[in-house]
């Protein structure tokens, strides 16, 4: 694929049905896929613990990571305690990382310098979201394309696929979750990620990748507590398995039902190949979250014209496919209009940029303190629904 001549700042260019069609059939959703099953082919089998050959480049961007996740702890959240949202701090911490990119990419082997405004913006990106406080599968496709941006650039070579799921996103989980936990990231959408994950989806697909061909853990063994943190040590997938369990109460199948419900299936293989067809589906193929997606030289947009910047210069829900009032008719017969969430793609369950949703560790910390009213630990976290009348769901 041939690259412009000359570098420019990304920017929004899927707003409209057609150009997501566009987009659906063209070269660069192709190479993006491409990409990902590249990656994913890489880890087959692999362990986090195995030693994998970094190359310059990949110590350069773990480097990197590693200053991100310094100034996140030198930025403490500000006293938010009354709210379980995003905590304000977070704008401070982003606008620190934007502020000295240009520096850390100059860190980066063989980057050119020219090049830099443009990468450095998918960089700068896949943090969260400054306004809203958010953060979901877009920010993390940022991150993907942060990393296409530097091999389209030669920066990284195809020999680093393995160690740049095994060590460079690992890292970026790792600081994925400092942020998530500091500042209380919001899930980007009203119900995160399909029941994955409140704000992630790779790491189960590159996750699953891990374990195919494993003579003895099945998909069930989520589900064993001991196996979970035995083996999140080695397998992303059930490192966040256990990061689910820590800051969610009751059964996985009660607030992760997807992730239950592939628990079922019977191997490794099925579970990756479901993913991938899954992650196509519901994040590439999907208005709420590709309208967010950004296109420059290196990733390049030639489908129907998008807007011009002025959309954009002012209010970041600019563009955004949002519902009209529709008009339909109740069960008592009259008109009704229902416009569901403010800022969503359609009514009922959304992934753009409208309700509020509280951050899963906002919640546990505010299910922690009504359980511990009075001085003395009413509930036990984890152990479930339990009483008359409720009963586990089967899967089998």
């Amino acid at each position: 694929m041939s690259l412009s001549s000359s570098y420019q700042p990304p920017r929004k260019a899927l707003l409209t049905p057609a150009q997501l069609e566009w987009f659906q059939n063209s070269e660069t959703h192709k190479s993006i896929v491409d990409y990902i099953e590249a990656l994913n082919e890489s880890v087959v089998g692999v362990k986090l613990s195995d030693n994998v050959e970094e190359s310059p480049a990949t110590k350069a961007i773990i480097s990197i990571l590693e200053h991100v996740e310094d100034i996140a702890k030198a930025i403490p959240p500000v006293d938010n305690s009354s709210s379980r949202f995003g905590n304000p701090a977070f704008r401070t911490f982003y606008d620190k990382v934007s502020e000295c990119s240009a520096s850390l990419h100059e860190a980066i082997p063989s980057l050119p310098r020219e090049a830099i405004p443009e990468v450095s913006v998918y960089f700068n990106e896949a943090w969260g979201n400054r306004s809203r406080i958010d953060y979901g599968s877009g920010m993390e496709l940022n991150f993907l394309c942060w990393l296409i941006c530097l091999q389209r650039l030669g920066v990284l070579q195809g020999n680093d696929h393995k160690a740049l799921v095994i060590r460079v996103f690992w890292r970026y989980l790792q600081v994925m979750r400092v942020l998530q936990s500091t500042y209380w990231l919001e899930p980007a959408g009203s119900h995160g990620v399909w029941g994955l994950d409140d704000y992630h989806f790779l790491p189960f697909l590159w996750g699953s990748a891990q374990l195919r061909g494993h003579k003895y853990i099945r998909p069930k063994s989520i589900h064993d507590p001991e196996i979970v943190e035995e083996y999140a040590k080695e397998y992303i997938y059930f490192a966040c398995i256990q990061f689910i369990n820590s800051i969610k109460t009751a059964s996985l199948r009660w607030h992760s039902p997807m992730l239950d419900d592939i628990s079922a299936v019977k191997t490794w293989d099925k579970v990756n190949q479901g993913m991938i067809k899954m992650y196509k589906s519901e994040v590439m193929n999907k208005l709420p979250v590709m309208q967010h997606f950004l296109f420059g030289s290196l990733i390049q947009y030639t489908g129907p014209p998008p807007p011009s910047d002025s959309d954009f210069a002012n209010d970041s829900h600019a563009g955004h496919f949002h519902p009209v009032p529709s008009a339909s008719v109740g069960l008592t017969g009259s008109e009704s209009h229902d416009l569901g969430g403010a800022g969503q793609q359609e009514v009922g369950w959304g992934d753009c940029c409208g309700i509020p949703v509280p951050s899963a560790f906002g919640a546990a910390r505010a299910e922690h303190d009504k359980l511990t009213a009075g001085g003395a630990l009413r509930s036990v976290p984890g152990a479930g629904l339990v009483g008359k009348g409720i009963r586990p769901v089967p899967f089998d």
